[in-house]
């Protein structure tokens, strides 16, 4: 089992959701031979996504509503995480990239792990010393942990010695591959949260100066030089570095009982990362390959949130979750091996405060703005009916109170509702970086 995620991309981003310039021909590849979500939402944030995909829960369980709105203590203390799921399930467990949760990985239940050394949460936990950026030759530039040339990477504990000409993601790359090929006799999970788009296609916003990618052919393999820093080149990078693994399951001939999941944990910056509007901020790119287990089954209609994952993988794995366990995911497993399958009336969002709900048809955004979808699923043509009179918005508007009632929204003027930091009052403004986002 393979799980990357991809660092603030939208659905549209690629070719397989219409996007006509994008170079994604390995992406494109496992779309075709495998299940591609038209609504797959996650959170407009990257740590509420985050403890979703972990645990499988909402974040009224959680209480992880937004980068600056959460719980200090870490989730593995309360909940149920992928990692103990699958590590008690008699997998190898390993992480590689970005984390961006409070705690270790081996308390969240990961093996091993070969990690940026970004944000307070991951240095304060693993280099108790830290006080700020590390500075340390050969690990960082100036000034801050960088994530993407000369980076600083943490693996199982030790920094690892980089130079100006190492690029993370290919040292990402390589530690999974090399964590596939010693375990692949095995069951195993590899989870892999990549640093790659996030602000390295946006001069004006990236923290660490010009960022280029290494160039990428049309046929997704790396060529000479650098690329410049557009969203185009970021989004070819990722393919690349997916062909780079999905090639390393093909060498070792365990690619037909390989389940690969793909996906991102919120929109691009400046498109609708950190918003509530319709829902451009959570709708993310989710496919899923596996040549021996996953039906070519192309394009699903089939409602999908990130809570779904960690019920979907211990279904595709045969693994039982705790009894008394309370999941507000449910398992797409018999969908990608052909099963019947009764698919989800209804997914979730938020963010702070505000709530996103929508079904096959109807949409709230998080101004509470109640859209006629039709069967439009690509953020265009929605109608706005949130004055509509007629019986039928109102039956479709009162069933989705209904739903509401039993998904609460913290009340951020009760002091009892804890922080990290303060957050914006009104966390839909910033159409970018959020405080305290990685």
């Amino acid at each position: 089992m393979a799980r990357r995620v991809a660092d603030d991309v939208s659905a549209n981003a690629f070719s397989c959701y219409g996007n006509v310039s994008a170079k994604t021909p390995h992406l494109e590849s496992l779309a075709r031979g495998g299940v591609v979500f038209k609504t797959c939402w996650s959170t407009p944030l990257c740590s509420p996504s985050r403890a979703m995909i972990m645990t499988g829960r909402y974040g009224f369980r959680t209480q992880w509503y937004h980068n600056n709105l959460h719980p200090r203590e870490p989730l593995c203390d309360r909940h149920q995480t992928l990692g103990q799921v699958m590590r008690a399930g008699g997998y190898a467990t390993g992480i590689v990239g970005k984390w961006q949760l409070p705690g270790t990985q081996q308390a969240y239940g990961f093996d091993e792990h070969y990690m940026w050394l970004g944000g307070h949460n991951l240095c304060k936990t693993l280099l108790p010393e830290f006080d700020g950026p590390v500075e340390k030759e050969g690990m960082t530039l100036p000034g801050r942990p960088s994530r993407y040339w000369h980076p600083a990477i943490v693996h199982d504990g030790k920094l690892v010695k980089t130079g100006a000409d190492d690029y993370a993601p290919e040292l990402f790359a390589d530690f999974a591959n090399d964590f596939i090929s010693r375990h692949r006799a095995e069951p195993f999970l590899l989870y892999y949260p990549m640093v790659l788009p996030h602000t390295s296609w946006d001069f004006e916003r990236n923290r660490d100066g010009y960022l280029p990618t290494p160039n990428v052919g049309p046929d997704g393999k790396r060529s000479a030089g650098r690329s410049k820093p557009t969203m185009e080149a970021n989004v070819a990078y990722i393919d690349h570095i997916v062909g780079r693994i999905v090639g390393q399951l093909d060498r070792l001939g365990i690619r037909d009982n390989t389940v690969v999941l793909f996906t991102g944990d919120n929109a691009t910056g400046n498109y609708g990362k950190g918003q509530v509007v319709q829902e451009r901020g959570q709708r993310v790119p989710m496919i899923v390959n596996g040549p021996g287990l996953v039906k070519p089954i192309g394009e699903s209609d089939e409602l999908v949130d990130f809570s779904d994952i960690l019920p979907t993988v211990a279904g595709l794995t045969g693994i039982s979750l705790p009894e008394d366990y309370a999941l507000d995911g449910h398992s797409f497993a018999p969908l990608l091996a052909g099963q019947p399958f009764t698919g989800r009336e209804w997914i979730f969002s938020y963010l702070g405060d505000k709530r996103m709900l929508r079904d096959k048809r109807w949409l709230l955004d998080g101004a509470g703005q109640f859209y006629d979808c039709g069967d439009n699923r690509a953020e265009k043509g929605y109608k706005t009916v949130t004055q509509s009179k007629d019986p039928e918005v109102i039956a479709a508007r009162n069933r989705f109170n209904a739903i509401l009632a039993k998904l609460p929204a913290p009340n951020l003027k009760d002091p009892a509702v804890r922080r990290e930091r303060q957050p914006a009052s009104a966390p839909q403004a910033s159409s970018g970086e959020q405080p305290g986002d990685e």
